[in-house]
């Protein structure tokens, strides 16, 4: 197959080299050229993705017509809130005939739309059958060193979830198939929410016992938000709902629970991401989250206090308080 992977990050690098390795012919692009031609020159992402080698033969581009033109599949690895600014300057006449595929984790700030349901915003003619998403428990730093993975495929069409599952598997990257588009999104994308919750957990010097209670009341807000908006319920139970979920709450690789940890410190949000080279996508969601939570009167009470802390400033201690001190309720 021909594959573009758009967003040379840690995470479209990573995947750019494991569809090269199963013998596609793959193109990646970069959207800044001096870093383009910084990555063509020593086939190292040393800012995003250091000691991994990029093969090469495998093709740099910092031109998105000749990386979009005439591909059988397009993988979309730009972070989430600046996706539509790239998609907007693709030719539809260059991606009439691709498959179109999301590994972006988040929710669009204002419109308050899944990167699949923004694709269909910006480009309207595109067919069910031509988008998918990639989501799953899957750290490039792992990825890219060939440690075991397994994530989820998913379309609307069995027919286009089988085809993404097909290009991206091999031995240490097991992908499962799914039609629950919906679900798998909002799944990688509010697990981001969850785990700035269980950093400030770690960064406030709570214990085991309290970031175990907040996963598990996290995947139940997860669920509930997620099934009133339409997603399926079991989902949520998969691979691209508790499993990531686990993965981003518990992993010195998550940038989101970094950003928990380093406020649960008492360092605040403008210091911390300041000094990131990556985004931290579960910042912008929480707002997202709490956003949509409204809109469908939902219960969100962990998603309302990491807001609260991020954006009102409140004291991480006190917000867990307030968690640990609502009314009693039945699981």
């Amino acid at each position: 197959m021909k594959v573009s992977v758009l967003g040379a990050g840690g995470w479209g690098t990573t995947l750019a080299i494991l569809l090269h390795y199963n013998g596609h012919d793959v193109i990646l692009w970069e959207y800044k050229k001096s870093y383009a031609k910084e990555l063509i020159k020593k086939h190292v992402n040393s800012r995003y993705l250091p000691g991994v080698s990029i093969p090469k033969e495998m093709k740099i581009s910092y031109d998105l017509g000749e990386s979009t033109g005439d591909k059988n599949l397009i993988i979309l690895a730009v972070p989430s809130q600046f996706l539509r600014s790239v998609v907007k300057k693709i030719d539809f006449s260059d991606i009439k005939n691709s498959i179109l595929v999301s590994v972006s984790k988040g929710i669009e700030k204002g419109t308050l739309l899944t990167m699949t349901q923004m694709l269909k915003d910006v480009h309207p003619l595109l067919a069910n059958d031509q988008i998918g998403v990639l989501s799953g428990p899957s750290h490039a730093e792992e990825v890219s060193r060939s440690i075991p993975t397994a994530v989820t495929a998913a379309s609307e069409e069995p027919v286009t979830s089988k085809s993404i599952q097909a290009a991206f598997m091999n031995s240490y990257f097991r992908v499962y198939s799914s039609t629950d588009i919906l679900g798998v999104e909002l799944g990688g994308a509010f697990k981001n929410v969850i785990a700035i919750g269980a950093g400030i957990i770690d960064g406030a010097g709570f214990g085991d016992n309290t970031k175990a209670a907040i996963m598990t009341r996290g995947v139940s807000e997860i669920s509930r938000l997620g099934s009133a908006m339409g997603a399926h319920p079991e989902t949520f139970a998969g691979l691209s709902g508790m499993g990531d979920l686990i993965v981003t709450c518990m992993s010195k690789h998550s940038r989101n629970r970094y950003v928990g940890e380093q406020l649960g410190k008492g360092k605040k949000l403008k210091q911390i991401l300041k000094s990131m080279e990556m985004v931290a996508e579960g910042v912008e969601t929480s707002r997202s989250a709490s956003q949509l939570a409204k809109k469908f009167d939902v219960e969100t009470p962990i998603t309302n206090e990491v807001y609260k802390i991020l954006f009102e400033d409140k004291d991480p201690v006190k917000a867990t308080t307030d968690l640990m001190t609502r009314d009693m309720k039945m699981e």
